[in-house]
């Protein structure tokens, strides 16, 4: 397929470990319905990109490979035309000038609503770096595995198998208990079908449960759903990009960093993505200038 919108295939895959990229080859093992298939993904000198799916162990029926692919073009974002997004914050000197200088940037994505969630719960109040090794260990003690040359492939475990975990086992990989809890408690809820996270009205019964709020919910449909609207307002990424844009000489609160961004609603994902990307170009590249506030925040 031919991408409506500049794209480049990831550089990396992840902390987890679950997807593999290597010689410009994006490799990752999903389950549909239970058929194991190995997904691969890589872009032509044309840019064009192809996605491949294999069966990994019995024949998986024609519809489930077309499954697998699909889920892998949704978490590169393959698809995704940011036409109408760039319409609307085209002469915005913060955003628009950060999608114009790096159109190909795409919020990072999971193939399934599921691993959004679980994932969102582990990275709560910690580092990330920190997050990438509890998942890696996630994965590693009770994901799925393949053995693919040249080297084994492992898939995120699904809401059953975490469902089925006692919390201490989650905590004894460094996960903090609360969050533990947590954790097992949305894949009960996940895994017993009460809650249908590929809709936001399963956010109910997920904030119900005590340890996910709304900036869990929030990641979940950025980078489980795709919702260009869902701002994940309380990440220490956002609350120190507003406080330094703002120039507050502090770290924004989550009310300041959701006023910030609400200009560019029904855009405000797709901009706090942009706007941190061009932060951390800034911090590699100081030389890089990045504009203090919206083009329509600075006229007000």
């Amino acid at each position: 397929m031919r991408p409506p919108w500049p794209y480049r295939l990831p550089r990396g895959g992840g902390g987890d470990g679950a997807m593999r990229i290597q010689r410009g080859i994006a490799t990752r093992l999903l389950h549909v319905a239970g058929d194991p298939i190995v997904v691969r993904a890589w872009q032509r000198r044309d840019s064009s990109v192809v996605v491949r799916a294999d069966p990994a162990a019995d024949a998986a029926t024609r519809g489930r490979l077309e499954v697998a692919v699909e889920r892998m073009r949704f978490a590169l974002g393959v698809d995704d035309d940011y036409t109408d997004f760039y319409a609307f914050v085209r002469g915005d000197q913060l955003v628009g000038r950060a999608v114009s200088r790096r159109p190909w940037i795409r919020p990072r994505r999971r193939p399934w609503p599921w691993e959004a969630l679980a994932w969102a719960v582990t990275e709560q109040l910690i580092e990330s770096s920190r997050a990438a090794v509890i998942q890696r260990r996630i994965v590693a003690r009770w994901g799925p595995r393949h053995d693919w040359s040249p080297r084994p492939l492992r898939d995120v475990p699904a809401a059953a198998r975490i469902a089925g975990r006692a919390p201490a086992e989650l905590a004894g990989l460094d996960l903090a208990p609360k969050r533990a809890l947590a954790l097992v408690k949305a894949a009960r809820e996940v895994a017993s079908g009460r809650a249908d996270l590929t809709s936001g009205e399963s956010d109910r019964r997920l904030l119900a449960i005590s340890n996910i709020g709304p900036w869990t919910v929030q990641c979940l449909g950025l980078r489980g759903r795709g919702d260009p609207d869902a701002l994940p307002a309380g990440d220490l990424a956002f609350v120190k990009l507003v406080g330094r844009l703002a120039r507050l000489g502090r770290r924004a609160t989550v009310e300041e960093v959701e006023e910030f961004f609400a200009p560019y609603a029904p855009f405000r994902g797709l901009a706090g993505s942009f706007a941190l990307n061009a932060y951390h170009s800034l911090v590699a590249r100081p030389q890089v200038k990045l504009a203090a506030r919206p083009r329509w925040a600075s006229a007000a």
